[in-house]
């Protein structure tokens, strides 16, 4: 098996709620990143995680969840500034997420902070989200990328709140064109299309993003499923049906499982091996959705396989 880089945030969310009548927020560990390093690392494949904690409390914590999780921490650099904060609202299942916290904690990642021999060793690199809006970090993730000699992989997770204009959009829409046209996989969703290109039709979104250059692209439907576009064809695949209750993080954990297949079995040959993929992710990510919290919802292959006996 090899091993993997995830290069990203990490931060703490808070989560809205309702106890005894009282609206509170709840207090968990998330960061997109952070959730596809733990959501691989807890189906079993080696990660380390490359990021900013902050020297507080709360960095603690993180950094406590990470090796708990069995996620490799040598790219982790400790920032005297507050942890970010994500607090959380939902619509449903469905979160929406406003950041407090500046400068962002989990943004502070330098060139300089990369370990060479980690990346040179690793056979799948993620980096994407939301860190890649603010430097020092997005010089990193260029470098690390541009590098790279393994399976690169991307998620632009965009999230609206944090673009104030249309030049800000504009700004990210370049950006993350620039990650996809040298990607070997995307992951984004429908929604993440429906920001970035104005129409959330997961076909047309996949058909644009690999005529810029990658390889093979993803998008999350929700509960719909998902849209697997690869270089002999594509295809819709639907989700298991769940009793869904909080969908935070349910599109990470497609990409931790996707990473840990790629790190288990290789990269597919064609879109055959992608469907295999994606069904696999798609019942993890199912499993989430079942389950309170990003992070901590994350399942084992153990959990995996006694919510899904026929996987």
């Amino acid at each position: 098996m090899g091993n993997a880089v995830v290069l990203g945030e990490a931060l703490i969310d808070l989560l809205e709620a309702e106890v005894g009548g009282e609206q509170i927020y709840r207090q968990a560990i998330g960061g997109a990143p952070l959730n596809v390093a733990v959501g691989a690392a807890r189906l079993g494949s080696p990660v380390e995680y490359a990021g900013t904690l902050s020297t507080d409390v709360l960095g603690d914590r993180i950094a406590a969840f990470l090796a708990e999780a069995g996620v490799g921490a040598t790219g982790v650099r400790r920032v005297d500034v507050p942890t970010t904060l994500a607090v959380t609202t939902f619509e449903g299942a469905e979160p929406a997420f406003t950041f407090y916290g500046e400068p962002p904690s989990y943004a502070l990642l330098s060139p300089d902070d990369l370990d060479p021999r980690a990346l040179a060793g690793a056979d799948v690199l993620y980096t994407g989200s939301i860190c890649l809006l603010r430097e020092p970090f997005r010089a990193t993730a260029r470098q690390a990328w541009a590098g790279f000699g393994g399976v690169r992989v991307f998620d632009p997770n965009v999230r609206p709140r944090l673009l104030p204009d249309d030049a800000a959009l504009n700004a990210l829409r370049e950006l993350v064109e620039e990650f996809f046209a040298t990607a070997d996989l995307v992951k984004l969703s429908s929604a993440d299309a429906q920001l970035l290109y104005g129409d959330s039709d997961p076909a047309a979104a996949a058909d644009r993003i690999r005529a810029l250059g990658a390889g093979t692209v993803v998008v999350t439907c929700g509960a719909r499923g998902a849209h697997v576009a690869a270089a002999d064809g594509a295809a819709m695949l639907p989700a298991p049906a769940v009793d869904a209750i909080d969908a935070t993080g349910a599109g990470d954990s497609v990409m931790g499982a996707l990473v840990h297949r790629l790190l288990t079995a290789g990269r597919p040959a064609g879109l055959a091996g992608w469907q295999e993929y994606v069904r696999y992710a798609l019942a993890v990510a199912g499993l989430v959705c079942e389950r309170q919290g990003g992070a901590t919802a994350m399942p084992t292959p153990s959990e995996l396989a006694a919510r899904w006996p026929a996987l």
